[in-house]
């Protein structure tokens, strides 16, 4: 295993009393801590390691704002609380990893933005530096690359991804406007929205449907189409929810995070990141050669998950023919034995294309496991690693990282960190 190269160095204070740096209550995974330590290394923080496994111990700095603006897993610098621990305490759910926007959309395999943020230091992007996710699937490295003022190209073939990641990210910018028309679309759209594929409902587009679709302001009508997709999300999986009270207060909640939001810029005087997200092809993307800084993503796990099914509600309610959708996911085609080969073909086309466009000397990090199908575990890991490394992709880190839910189809995943030789 190589050791990821040091990249931005911070000072140290010639005072010879000690700092110290506390991790977050919540940080209890091997991967968390190693993830920590790796974040410290590549600032070039010389650090021990206290017996709770809690506290990190350094010589003082003559400076500590970029580590308090910078660092994921730790709470504390030196008794001064960090960006991040501002920015999680803006949290309108019960789970510590759905922060501001995070939350939109109950998106099936999206990973922790907490492990995004420490993997943007791990490979030390700095602001202005362009990152690169190609499956960007809810929007999870945008908007963490915004929140840190770096910037970010966001690409997926699925247009409900494309639609809830530009949600979470652009709503700032129409805050006005959304806030202007709630009151309207409340209480004048409360005949609920039907589409033929509700078996009780008439096939037709009820009120309230029409009222969005003709908001003027695009990022405003984004985010209404999507509070109106987490009702059908929600109707599709508890039939007897009620649309338009579930609407009602999901518009309420996505202002709420939004609002949020703006004062989490205002009061860090974050100057946010461009982002750039796009309906494409992770197969054949629409960038110039050696275009990107960095890479992190997490390839689809079609195969055992099949989002166009899971998400067939919503790409029905936008209007999209779920078999033409089928085609252009990557393994969701074929059945048995094709449909891994074609996976596998697939995703050796999109890592070629990753490669084609990071720069030379920087890092590409892909979030992988390997999935079990009809009882046989497929060597995903094993396979990406091998062929990354043929087209001249280096691994330099292999962490394992232990995950729940996603109804057991994947136990365990594996943080890959290669980087492209010179």
């Amino acid at each position: 295993m190589h050791k990821i190269n040091s990249g931005t160095h911070i000072k140290s204070s010639p005072s010879s009393n000690p700092m110290q740096l506390s991790l977050f209550d919540n940080v209890q995974f091997i991967y968390e801590l190693a993830l920590a330590k790796y974040e410290l290394q590549v600032l070039g923080v010389d650090f021990s390691v206290a017996d709770n496994l809690r506290t990190f111990e350094c010589k003082a700095l003559e400076d500590t704002s970029y580590l308090k603006n910078r660092l994921a897993y730790f709470q504390k610098v030196n008794g001064e609380t960090t960006d991040y621990a501002k920015i999680v305490g803006y949290n309108r759910t019960r789970s510590p990893n759905q922060y501001l926007t995070h939350w939109i959309y109950p998106y099936k395999g999206k990973y922790h933005p907490q492990m995004i943020r420490a993997l943007l230091n791990v490979i030390d992007i700095k602001k202005g530096d362009v990152i690169l996710d190609p499956f960007i699937g809810s929007g999870t490295t945008a908007l963490e690359c915004q929140l840190l003022g770096i910037n970010s190209i966001g690409i997926d073939v699925s247009q409900v991804c494309v639609l809830i990641s530009k949600v979470k990210t652009e709503s700032l910018d129409a805050l006005s406007n959304i806030e202007e028309m709630k009151d309207t679309l409340i209480e004048e759209g409360k005949e609920p929205t039907l589409y033929s594929y509700d078996k009780d409902a008439p096939s037709k587009i009820g009120n309230l449907g029409e009222m969005i679709n003709k908001i003027k302001d695009k990022k405003a009508r984004n985010f209404y189409k999507v509070a109106e997709l987490i009702a059908h999300s929600d109707r599709s999986r508890r039939r007897k929810k009620d649309f338009f009270g579930s609407f009602k207060n999901n518009v309420e909640k996505m202002l709420s995070s939004t609002l949020d939001f703006k004062k989490v810029v205002e009061e860090l005087k974050l100057p946010l990141g461009n982002v750039d997200i796009n309906f494409g092809d992770a197969r054949n993307l629409k960038l110039k050669d050696e275009s990107v800084d960095g890479i992190i993503t997490s390839p689809p796990y079609s195969i055992a998950l099949d989002y166009v099914k899971n998400d067939a509600h919503a790409l029905e309610a936008l209007g999209y023919d779920l078999k033409k959708v089928k085609d252009d996911f990557i393994g969701v085609r074929g059945t048995a034995k094709t449909k891994v080969e074609l996976y596998e073909k697939d995703m050796e086309k999109s890592y070629d294309e990753m490669y084609r466009v990071l720069k030379n000397g920087k890092y590409c990090v892909i979030v992988i496991g390997n999935a079990t199908i009809s009882g046989q575990e497929l060597r995903t890991v094993d396979k990406t690693i091998k062929y990354c490394e043929k087209i001249g992709l280096k691994l330099e880190k292999n962490m394992d990282k232990i995950i729940f839910g996603l109804y057991n189809v994947i136990q365990k995943e594996n943080i890959l960190i290669f980087r492209k030789q010179v």
